[in-house]
């Protein structure tokens, strides 16, 4: 379950709408497969994972090519071949129910008549939920709860946006704390942080950063390039409308200090220091992106920032990524 909550963070705030997931597919001891949820309406973790682990049982099928949830499920339950009979399979979040962009996972598993099936979390989206009773009257034997802290640590970022709304605030730093200077971080960084703009519904920034920085804050550097709408949190409303954040197609731009006029389901606010102190009460949790190039040591105390440790890893070599949840 492990390897399971691992693979998923590397997808954390990319899935939006859908929650992170992660999927682990073991047999007589060894791991076949460990996958995730990549995006919305593509296949969902478990069916990456049974694919791939398919794949490594029949490297030469046709499943390889593949990519749509409707094709990979109709396959699988025709070309099986009760390869599955002994293996198990663990997943962070309770198997989906229903048919939608994508069909249920409960259904594919209990067709698949996999040994066992572990789960971390229950879904807490009634629209999906029931994956665990549609197992266990199929004689799937299933166990909950693996792990379950971790797993609804996953899941966190999907019950806020589910419940409300989700606020995170996104801070790149050096080892020492320092944030000034310009990029701090790699491409690889640079790459992630585009690629969930490229998901929000709003993105906020503070106005001494436009005035200063003058930045475009668009999504060059993802797949989907399509550009976020943008909150300047300033009480000055006056800003040159050159500065190339304004010329953005397709985009909004409001000027206001006061977020509670704005209740966009997914919004991220980019920021240093003193924004994070203003704005801590406002928001669910805090994604920093830390550079180790010059220094090993993180001077860093979330303490004094009521924060708690959900979650990190290594970007890459320099970079490392650490999710924070706020504790009001």
């Amino acid at each position: 379950m492990q390897q399971a909550i691992d693979i998923a963070w590397r997808y954390q705030l990319l899935t939006y709408p859908n929650p992170a997931v992660g999927a682990c597919i073991v047999y007589n001891n060894e791991i076949l497969s460990v996958e995730a949820h990549n995006v919305a309406g593509g296949p969902h973790a478990e069916v990456n994972a049974i694919k791939m682990a398919f794949l490594k049982l029949n490297p030469d099928s046709p499943l390889q090519n593949l990519e749509q949830s409707f094709e990979i499920h109709e396959f699988l339950i025709q070309n099986h071949n009760n390869i599955f009979h002994e293996c198990e399979i663990y997943v962070t979040l309770e198997p989906c129910n229903h048919i939608g962009k994508t069909p249920a996972c409960a259904n594919l598993l209990k067709e698949l008549r996999f040994k066992k099936v572990y789960i971390g979390s229950l879904d807490p989206n009634n629209e999906a939920t029931g994956g665990k009773i549609t197992l266990e009257q199929s004689g799937v034997d299933t166990e909950v709860g693996v792990l379950k802290d971790q797993c609804d640590d996953l899941l966190f970022p999907f019950l806020k946006w589910h419940q409300d709304r989700f606020r995170f605030f996104k801070l790149a730093i050096r080892a020492d704390g320092t944030c000034d200077g310009g990029y701090i971080t790699t491409q690889d960084s640079l790459n992630l942080v585009h690629e969930i703009r490229a998901k929000l519904d709003l993105l906020i920034i503070g106005g001494n950063t436009v005035r200063i920085d003058r930045p475009t804050l668009d999504s060059r550097f993802a797949k989907n390039k399509k550009p976020c709408d943008i909150l300047i949190y300033s009480k000055e409303k006056e800003f040159d409308q050159s500065i190339p954040l304004f010329n953005i197609k397709n985009r909004e731009v409001f000027i206001d200090n006061n977020l509670s006029n704005y209740v966009q389901k997914f919004s991220m606010i980019e920021g240093g220091w003193s924004l994070l102190e203003t704005l801590k009460n406002s928001i669910d949790m805090v994604m920093l992106f830390v550079s180790f190039k010059d220094s090993k040591e993180l001077l860093f105390n979330p303490l004094q920032y009521n924060l708690k440790l959900l979650y990190s890893y290594q970007i890459n070599k320099f970079d490392t990524l650490f999710f924070y949840k706020t504790l009001l």
